[in-house]
């Protein structure tokens, strides 16, 4: 019978990784990849599988999860977060492609986002469709330090499924401004890299726009509350990282 290994990629998540490795213990294989936790991160994720793994030198999010499906050995592959959880639905949509083993095809994922308590679906996060179930051997991540891109060496169709990954995206104010400004380290280091740089003006023009599409274009306002305070914030991130590519060119 095919096969499907789930790979995670992960640093201080105590909170988080016991609910989403429960959400996929019936998988074949389960792959922790930590980067470095303090916490007891590992400890947990050692009660779900023993295939977990370390590898402290850190060179972005698209390199770490290369790292990681390198440790997979199934048909198929699932790569998550540790803040997401596949539901009863998903599973069942996975384990019938996984049986049906069409090495052709990939799978993208609507994600449903949690911010603050509330499930999002407008102000473009939802679905927002990634592929994270494919053929082991069709491809892996490239080498992006962030907004990681899954490259194919194979033709493959794309397929979306209806099922929701659940992304638990931000448990309070404080894991926002952590999470965020790792993001935006990552973003301006990408860009520093390739010889880019920034001013504030243009980081506050990006941050107003941010604004304007979440909140009025993609409706982010049917959300209520919520909605408001995620465009806003999603403007604060935009600009940071402008912020920071600036900062880094001075």
């Amino acid at each position: 019978m095919p096969s499907l290994s789930v790979y995670i990629i992960c640093k201080n998540e105590e909170q988080a990784i016991a609910d989403c490795l429960e959400s996929v213990n019936w998988a074949d294989e389960i792959i922790v990849l930590d980067s470095g936790s303090s916490d007891n991160t590992l400890e947990i994720a050692k009660k779900y599988t023993d295939k977990v793994y370390s590898n402290t030198d850190w060179q972005g999010f698209g390199i770490q999860k290369q790292r990681a499906q390198s440790y997979t050995t199934s048909d198929w592959v699932l790569t998550i977060d540790a803040d997401e959880r596949v539901t009863a639905e998903l599973k069942k949509d996975i384990q019938n492609i996984v049986k049906t083993n069409d090495q052709t095809k990939v799978y993208a994922l609507p994600i449903l986002p949690n911010v603050f308590g509330k499930f999002i679906r407008h102000g473009g996060w939802y679905p927002a469709r990634k592929i994270r179930l494919y053929p082991r051997t069709a491809g892996q991540y490239g080498n992006q330090r962030v907004h990681e891109k899954l490259e194919f060496n194979q033709p493959v169709e794309t397929v979306n499924l209806n099922s929701d990954l659940l992304h638990y995206t931000y448990r309070d104010l404080e894991h926002y401004l952590v999470k965020s400004a790792h993001y935006a380290a990552e973003w301006a280091g990408q860009r520093q890299q390739r010889g880019k740089k920034s001013t504030l003006l243009k980081g506050m023009l990006h941050g107003v726009g941010c604004f304007i599409k979440i909140y009025l274009l993609k409706a982010g306002f049917l959300d209520g509350k919520h909605g408001f305070l995620i465009s806003v914030l999603s403007a604060h991130s935009t600009f940071v990282k402008y912020a920071d590519l600036w900062i880094r060119s001075r």
